[in-house]
């Protein structure tokens, strides 16, 4: 999709974001997400329930060209170009599920599906050759980044390159000022979290004695920040550290302290993808829980979940600078110190 014309947000009502490209940037998207069902590729597991059944094995083959781009990153930039809707032409030109532009299409296009054409019309062609121009911009952001002239998650700056186009990562070390580019680069990354499968767990683990809560995270991982007043690493203000965060790696289940429902389930933009669970009235108050920067969600609102329910996955999205979970607690809709509560 280029600059002069529309993508998935003209076609269809409730896109995530109305994206408008640079001339060279001629289809949008990017970002990505292992479990059971064969559904496993590129380094992160497609969960298949929102993808249009006809189109999940090239979804799947396409996440799986390179580690960078995943099975939920060709399906939430599928769904930010098109709606999964074929066979739509922009004003513009662009065209497809992938939403190619003429002279794009011509670099990218093979006859993937074996049919006799090279067709952006073709589901097949259209979502493998999203899945390579995607690895190539991934592999362009990381020469940035080996050089030394960008910073920042590859996934990142490719979703970003992919809006504003590379010049832009180079002109400014990173993602551009430009608040479409950071709107768009968030709008896939909170899209990616329904196409990402994960493990399930029947949240029958329990709280260890002398405890209220259990570990929000299997393990023992660092607290790298604990609760209290900071520096923010993002934003730079001296302010309130509400949680506390765990360091470990992307990927690594997000597990609920306590039996209770979730009342959110979705994207705040400090917090990205997060998690409330109300876990009623403990000593007198009413007490909740918050997880928060995960990379995929695993409930929704109004669900009963029970110590050890995976709730998501960790993460870095919304005001993060590298993947954590940041575990908070509320005691009557005030913030407050976690650890008491879990037993550090």
């Amino acid at each position: 999709m280029s600059k002069e014309g529309g993508g998935a947000a003209m076609w269809v009502a409730g896109a995530a974001v109305a994206v408008v490209m640079t001339p060279f940037v001629l289809f949008v998207g990017v970002s990505g997400g292992g479990t059971d069902l064969g559904l496993a590729g590129g380094g992160g597991a497609l969960n298949p329930k929102n993808v249009p059944p006809q189109y999940v094995p090239w979804v799947l083959k396409a996440g799986s060209i390179c580690p960078q781009i995943t099975p939920p990153v060709i399906a939430a930039q599928i769904e930010a170009e098109s709606g999964w809707i074929n066979g739509r032409t922009s004003p513009v030109g662009a065209q497809g599920l992938s939403q190619f532009m003429p002279g794009t299409w011509v670099g990218w296009g093979r006859d993937d599906d074996g049919n006799g054409r090279v067709d952006p019309f073709d589901p097949g062609d259209a979502i493998m050759a999203q899945g390579r121009y995607d690895c190539a911009l991934a592999r362009d952001v990381e020469g940035y980044k080996a050089r030394g002239i960008a910073s920042g998650p590859t996934l990142d700056l490719a979703l970003a390159a992919y809006n504003a186009g590379p010049g832009a990562i180079e002109k400014y070390g990173g993602i551009p000022p430009y608040q479409e580019t950071q709107s768009y680069v968030v709008a896939i990354k909170s899209a990616m979290a329904k196409y990402t499968a994960i493990g399930s767990d029947p949240g029958t683990g329990t709280i260890p004695a002398g405890q209220r809560m259990a570990m929000p995270v299997r393990g023992n991982p660092p607290v790298t920040s604990p609760y209290g007043m900071r520096v923010h690493p993002v934003t730079g203000v001296t302010k309130l550290h509400t949680g506390m965060d765990f360091g470990l790696g992307e990927g690594n289940p997000v597990l609920a302290a306590k039996e209770g429902t979730v009342t959110f389930a979705g994207w705040n933009t400090a917090y990205g993808n997060r998690v409330v669970i109300s876990h009623g009235t403990i000593g007198g108050s009413q007490i909740s829980t918050t997880y928060n920067h995960m990379s995929a969600l695993n409930v929704g609102v109004g669900q009963q979940v029970g110590v050890g329910t995976v709730v998501g996955l960790v993460g870095t999205t919304g005001y993060s600078t590298g993947a954590h979970l940041h575990f908070e607690v509320q005691q009557n809709g005030e913030y407050v110190n976690p650890a008491p509560w879990i037993g550090r």
